[in-house]
């Protein structure tokens, strides 16, 4: 299929004024496709060609300004309006359309726990041609008129309010203009909360078989979205601008949540339905915070083109998180943010891939579709909370409602919100955008302390180019504690060193994780953390250090065992849930599986199992049942022997709890099948047991995880040999096929992984692609021949744009461990 390209939009926007659609569709005619009807007014401003897009099963007719056009005339997507004449047209496109598996268009999905069907659209970045006819471009706003025809017994929701006209007719009310990606329809027997908030609909939805796991947490989900909405009527000066707020947990959805006005779409796995930690529990807030903050940047004020992705993400990021915290009962979300979502921003800066926070263009619709990325959340969030430290809070604010009242229901570019920015202060925020926002790349800051007794000054050495506003923190030690001396700001590039007095025990750079930096230690400051990490009394100050070890063990500055015998040594008196999460995560996910070798592997996991243990003794007074919940996880994860686990199944409960939830019992038994000590029978039990489209999940793991030759071959055939898995079956199936215990068995399907993961995603499309080269790439061998054969895989031209964006990433983690394993 052809990608637009911004040279394309470019010249449709100079040309066409789009005013209306009216969709009309019909969502009774089968399991395999819907039939849609499309009714497009617009104007052109002068003669010209063009086109419109549209990706159906079957186009049947087609009709401009009431006569109809040969809809043979459809070629790879587009189909063309020639001679089209200055003025007032009518465009009508009636088609038949098909339903998805993979979360792109109009997917469908039925329930296997009670047979129930449930349809929405996912129309982001350019697959509304899935669902109608439409000039696909962020540029060309219009307004929406949105009917649907369902089955008895559905409710359909939409971006406005929606009225059943019986019949199995549902018509919305007309959207305000909005962009054509983000249209939106779910529709199905939907469980329903239903509320008001200052006058405005509030709804929660879900499908029915997750409707009690919905109403345990109706009220705490409707208490941070009014919240949100609250806070950010006080913070912006432009009203909230659509009819109603719905918020629908759908499932196999590819994304965490998609911003449709009136109509945000979360994954389903929000609803739980196991036991959570509050951190979880947090992130979830922060993601409804976060596709609120969409409302106004991203929907009331859209980007004119892909390249300006980050004013969404970045923004809505960075709203996300600082909501979230002034709003909600939540006190730790920029913890989170600095131990685990920036990290997330880190990898991906330092790769052959990176890109800037705001990319000097973007050339088409398949590359913008890969940035979305660290770089494009978690970095861009970083440096809007490092210009409202440099800029202030009040001219940051009083600039974005500038920039809301400039471009609101229209669209703006990075250089219309930096001016925007501009006309609240005398700073020269161009400069900082150009250092900022059009660089890439990781700058290391670095403290050298000079002086004696009690003289010293620090001087920051910054290896990079942009400026940082950081908060230097002065600890000193007494009685075996560590005590805050002071935190005081500094600039760097510095005026002149800084004056410390007397030299701390403890230097730390960007205390309170302001600026967007790897920073490392003086030699006295590496000699107190050896013994005091766990003592420093902010847990923002905690997720700073590890991230800066995180970041060392990455370069290759420190060994995998150092950052394991840390951990073993401080996570014991760890407090903070994320900050044990992250730290549990690097060392099972990474530093386990790939940085240490084979030979060194089996002592680190006893070296977590004895880490875990400790944390499930700490917490037996049940004073933090999120902490052993991590612990129980984390030593699920890294059993070598499978009897504790084994026993714990059994009996349903580990000693002095958890009881074991679906969720548990799952990674229990995944566990089990990767150490060989489970079976197909014991997998099949467990299915009827929970018979959910989670545990439809669970047991695609546990098959594709067991060391049996013949279980592996059916998994890879699942995978690549047939397109019948949904995406989120490909990818369970992925995460259970790989696993380092099994490497000789798994040798042979590392060279047939280059082979087979091209057609797959030349054939299914970008989901499966970005999961064939997330999940099912070959992570654990960790070896030159993996590494030559992904680079001749990716020197030919074979791998669609989806996944050579993931191979090539994969490919630099590849090298980037080798090398530290060197080192």
């Amino acid at each position: 299929m052809s990608v637009l390209t911004r040279d394309e939009a470019l010249s449709r926007a100079e040309l066409l004024d789009v005013h209306s659609y009216a969709v009309d569709l019909d969502l009774t005619t089968g399991e395999e496709t819907f039939e849609s009807l499309t009714v497009v007014r617009f104007t052109a401003r002068r003669g010209a060609d063009t086109f419109v897009e549209l990706k159906p099963a079957e186009l049947r007719s087609v009709t401009l300004d009431g006569k109809k056009i040969d809809a043979k005339k459809l070629e790879d997507g587009r189909f063309p309006l020639r001679k089209l004449k200055a003025g007032e047209h009518e465009l009508r496109v009636e088609a038949t359309m098909r339903y998805s598996r993979t979360g792109e268009g109009m997917h469908r999905f039925t329930d296997p726990a009670d047979g129930e069907t449930y349809v929405y659209t996912q129309l982001f970045l350019d697959d509304v041609q899935k669902v109608f006819a439409a000039f696909d471009q962020p540029d060309l706003k219009a307004t929406f008129d949105i009917t649907v025809t369902a089955p008895e017994g559905w409710t359909v929701l939409a971006n406005g309010v929606t009225e059943h006209l019986g019949d199995g007719r549902w018509r919305a009310a007309t959207t305000p203009p909005i962009s054509t990606y983000l249209a939106a329809v779910a529709a199905g027997p939907w469980h329903s909360v239903r509320t008001e908030h200052r006058g405005l609909p509030f709804g929660l939805h879900c499908r029915r078989s997750l409707a009690a796991h919905l109403e345990e947490d109706a009220d705490e989900l409707l208490d941070i979205t009014r919240a949100c909405y609250d806070r950010y009527h006080e913070r912006f000066t432009e009203p909230y601008p659509f009819d109603s707020y719905d918020q629908a947990f759908v499932p196999e959805f590819n994304a965490g949540a998609m911003e449709n006005p009136g109509l945000v779409t979360f994954r389903d796995e929000f609803v739980y339905r196991s036991a959570v930690t509050d951190t979880e529990r947090q992130t979830r807030a922060m993601v409804i915070a976060h596709e609120m903050a969409h409302m106004w940047f991203g929907n009331l004020v859209t980007l004119r083109w892909w390249d300006d992705i980050w004013l969404n993400e970045s923004f809505a990021e960075y709203m996300g998180y600082r909501t979230t915290a002034e709003a909600t009962r939540f006190g730790g979300p920029w913890t989170e943010f600095g131990v685990s979502r920036k990290a997330w921003g880190y990898d991906a800066d330092q790769r052959p891939t990176t890109h800037p926070v705001a990319p000097d263009a973007v050339p088409d619709t398949a590359s913008a579709l890969l940035n979305f990325d660290g770089i494009s959340y978690a970095k861009g969030a970083s440096a809007l909370r490092q210009l409202v430290a440099w800029l202030g809070d009040d001219d940051f604010l009083t600039g974005i409602n500038t920039h809301f009242a400039r471009h609101k229901f229209a669209n703006a570019s990075l250089a219309d919100f930096i001016d925007s920015l501009a006309s609240a202060t005398e700073r020269d925020v161009h400069a900082w955008a150009d250092a900022w926002l059009r660089t890439t790349g990781v700058d290391t800051l670095t403290p050298v302390v000079n002086g004696t007794g009690g003289a010293h000054t620090l001087t920051v050495d910054r290896a990079g180019t942009r400026p940082h506003r950081i908060a230097v923190g002065l600890y000193d030690e007494d009685a075996g504690r560590l005590v805050p001396r002071d935190r005081v700001h500094v600039d760097v590039p510095q005026d002149a060193p800084l004056d410390l007095g007397k030299r701390p025990a403890l230097l730390l750079l960007n205390d309170g994780d302001l600026s967007y930096a790897k920073v490392r230690f003086d030699a006295v400051s590496t000699d107190t953390l050896r013994t005091q990490l766990a003592a420093l009394p902010d847990p923002l100050t905690r997720a700073v250090v590890w991230n800066a070890l995180r970041d060392a063990v990455r370069d290759g500055e420190l060994p995998a065992g150092a950052y394991l015998e840390t951990a073993r040594t401080h996570l014991p008196h760890e407090t903070d849930l994320a900050v044990a999460e992250a730290v549990l995560t690097f060392a099972t996910g990474q530093l386990t599986n790939r940085h240490l070798t084979a030979e060194e592997r089996p002592a680190a996991l006893t070296a977590l199992c004895l880490l875990c243990k400790d944390l499930i003794r700490r917490t037996e007074d049940g004073d933090s049942p999120g902490l052993r919940l991590i612990a129980v996880r984390t030593f699920i994860d890294v059993a070598q022997h499978p009897d504790t686990i084994a026993a714990w199944l059994a009996d349903g409960t580990v000693p002095g709890g958890p009881e074991l939830d679906p969720d548990l019992r799952w990674r229990v038994l995944a566990r089990l099948a990767v150490l060989g000590a489970t079976d197909e029978a014991a997998i099949a039990g467990e299915l009827a047991r929970d018979p959910s489209a989670t545990g439809e999940e669970g047991a695609a793991r546990c098959r594709a995880a067991l060391p049996d030759a013949d279980a592996k071959e059916r998994a890879w055939q699942a995978m690549f040999g047939s397109d019948d898995l949904s995406a989120y079956l490909f990818t369970a199936t992925a995460q259970g096929f790989w696993q380092p215990e099994q490497a000789d068995l798994l040798r042979p399907y590392v060279a047939r992984y280059y082979t087979d993961a091209v057609p797959v995603a030349r054939r299914r499309g970008p989901a499966v692609g970005t999961a064939a080269g997330r999940w099912a790439f070959p992570v654990h061998a960790v070896d030159t021949e993996n590494l030559e054969l992904g680079r001749a895989c990716l020197d030919g031209d074979g791998p669609t744009p989806a996944l050579r964006r993931q191979l090539a990433d994969q490919l630099d983690d590849l090298a980037r461990v080798l090398k530290a394993r060197g080192a």
